[in-house]
């Protein structure tokens, strides 16, 4: 499983005391105000702790925001890779790849707030292991459902249409349904994956 926040470290029992009092807080400005409000200072007054003791835990709000995703992204991998069809193994790579793209809208439509936030920083835009995983995953399925081409480009190009920013700005800006971009990602997945002619 990739992580989307940074890895793991061995804590003293304070500092693991700290990061809890953190993401509690970061939580709770979250449920309260929104991804918006959430800012290292508000996160340091929220937890009762100096904004430098924030910064030396996270880094930076993107990897605040990144590790809050993280426990939600790995759900989201494990049912790729190792759950039920169509979205697991079992099913044709063209129906698994629909299914991906339905999954991931999905869940933009729960957290594509927080989702578009952390990925608002040009550290963790396009080079968080999320990501990474997504890429790999659909140009396995490409491969897989025999697509010809450079399928490297076509996968990142295909993963990006399921940006959070942009599903969010088509979704509330452009009043485009949620089932209406789902329904379109189907469609160029169908389109990419039809048998070439030659």
């Amino acid at each position: 499983m990739l992580q989307v926040g940074p890895p793991a470290e061995t804590e003293r029992a304070d500092a693991v005391r700290n990061r809890a009092r953190i993401l509690d807080a970061a939580r709770t400005i979250l449920d309260a105000s929104g991804v918006d409000a959430l800012t290292m200072d508000a996160v340091a007054r929220e937890a009762g702790l100096g904004k430098g003791t924030v910064f030396r835990r996270f880094g930076s709000r993107s990897q605040l925001l990144l590790t809050l995703l993280n426990s939600t992204e790995e759900e989201f991998q494990r049912g790729f890779l190792a759950g039920p069809p169509p979205l697991g193994p079992g099913a044709n790579p063209v129906d698994r790849l629909i299914a991906f793209g339905r999954a991931r809208l999905d869940l933009l439509g729960v957290q594509g707030d927080l989702l578009r936030a952390a990925e608002a920083s040009a550290e963790s835009r396009y080079s968080s292991p999320a990501r990474a995983a997504s890429v790999l995953h659909i140009t396995m399925l490409l491969r897989s459902g025999g697509v010809q081409g450079d399928v490297p480009v076509l996968a990142t190009t295909l993963n990006s249409t399921l940006d959070a920013a942009l599903v969010l700005h088509e979704n509330r800006v452009g009043s485009v349904s949620m089932e209406r971009i789902a329904n379109g990602w189907e469609d160029l997945v169908r389109r990419v994956t039809a048998p070439q002619q030659t």
